[in-house]
């Protein structure tokens, strides 16, 4: 079983609007997930210098991020980061182009889980619906046509409002999408912009919306998560063996 969740932090700026990085990471450790995607981890200028700082992540959770950054205080790219548990292996990982106006980019990262290969891609997807499909395909492109295939889960902020979209519909030939409720605006959610994506060897069995006091003033969206269950071992790719 696996707790995977997304989080877009707003930069660590609460409705309050004051930037509080210790009220972000209060919020990471309520959502207890094993992996967790983050949207809008670093600033947009500038040095792009993370609003969470890597040394207290190190310190002070159980979390550490995946190696994204191309800048020495950024923690992700683009914005987007993934951090792990201690417990789990990191095994490779890539940053990904997105084709849009404004920078927009995704990352990826295989994953060892008690002996097995995963993969996980966090995104934060267009604003433009035009450009969100070019994004998804691009990003379908990129995950499939030249990597080896690996049990796979898409999570992120998808700016998308509607579960009939024709962009979802541009996953649906290789994975599933989970919807795990509204989770934008924060104090009162009408948007279900936060999605979770998997292809056929994880079963979703249960999903939802964070929604503690803190979670409601911390961002402008509410963390979303899902408990997933991988399939039989045989539909599985097992990790290199270390030796």
């Amino acid at each position: 079983m696996l707790k995977i969740g997304s989080y877009n932090i707003q930069k660590a700026i609460g409705l309050d609007a004051r930037r509080r990085p210790d009220r972000t990471l209060k919020v990471i450790q309520e959502l207890n997930c094993d992996v967790l995607a983050l949207q809008e981890a670093d600033k947009r200028f500038g040095p792009r210098e993370s609003t969470l700082d890597r040394d207290t992540i190190l310190s002070e959770t159980d979390y550490r991020p995946v190696p994204f950054a191309k800048r020495e205080k950024s923690l992700g790219w683009h914005g987007n980061a993934i951090l792990v548990r201690n417990s789990i292996g990191i095994l490779d990982f890539r940053r990904l182009d997105l084709p849009t106006l404004e920078p927009r980019g995704a990352v990826a990262a295989d994953l060892e889980i008690d002996g097995i290969k995963i993969r996980v891609a966090a995104m934060h997807l267009s604003l433009v619906s035009h450009f969100r499909k070019k994004q998804i395909t691009s990003l379908m492109h990129q995950l499939h046509e030249h990597l080896e295939y690996l049990p796979t889960v898409l999570i992120g902020d998808l700016n998308e409002w509607r579960d009939t979209a024709r962009s979802l519909k541009l996953f649906e030939e290789r994975y599933e999408v989970t919807t795990p409720g509204k989770s934008f605006p924060s104090p009162l959610p009408v948007g279900s912009l936060d999605r979770i994506i998997t292809s056929p060897e994880f079963t979703v069995s249960q999903a939802g919306v964070h929604t503690s006091k803190t979670a409601r003033i911390a961002s402008d969206h509410l963390p979303v998560w899902a408990h997933l269950s991988l399939g039989t071992a045989s539909h599985l790719a097992p990790a290199p063996d270390a030796h």
